[in-house]
Formats: C-alpha cells, sequence, structure tokens
C-alpha cells in the first residue's frame, strides 16, 4: 500500500529526472522513465481506491502509415 509520502516522492523524482526513490528503508531504481510514471499512475489509482475516490484515464494510441 502506498503514502502520500511515497507517491510525493515518485513525483519528486519525476520532476528531477532522477529514476531512484528511496522509502523508508528501501531504494528503488526504475529502468525507463515510463516505468517511473506508471508506479506514480499506480500509487495514484491505489490512493484514490483507499479514499473513497476514483481515477480515470483516458489513453489515446496513434500510429503513422499504413
Amino acid at each position: 500500500m502506498y503514502s502520500e509520502e511515497q507517491l510525493q516522492a515518485l513525483r519528486d523524482a519525476l520532476a528531477n529526472g532522477v529514476r531512484r526513490v528511496r522509502f523508508e528503508n528501501r531504494e528503488i531504481e526504475y529502468r525507463t522513465v515510463e516505468e517511473l510514471k506508471a508506479a506514480i499512475a499506480a500509487a495514484e489509482a491505489e490512493l484514490a481506491r483507499s479514499n473513497g475516490t476514483m481515477v480515470r484515464q483516458i489513453r489515446i494510441w496513434t500510429e503513422k502509415g499504413f
């Protein structure tokens, strides 16, 4: 379960261009920025569920060409 502090640490890491995040006594290094963004989305969704609110995401995927 994520806490607000962990979510903020993830957001701070993304804002500063860092892929390594430290939570209490653990340290996690994300391989890509996309992986870090996915962790933020998962933390936001989990916190929203625990608070009784809902988070919706709309993802649009396009490709050029045939």
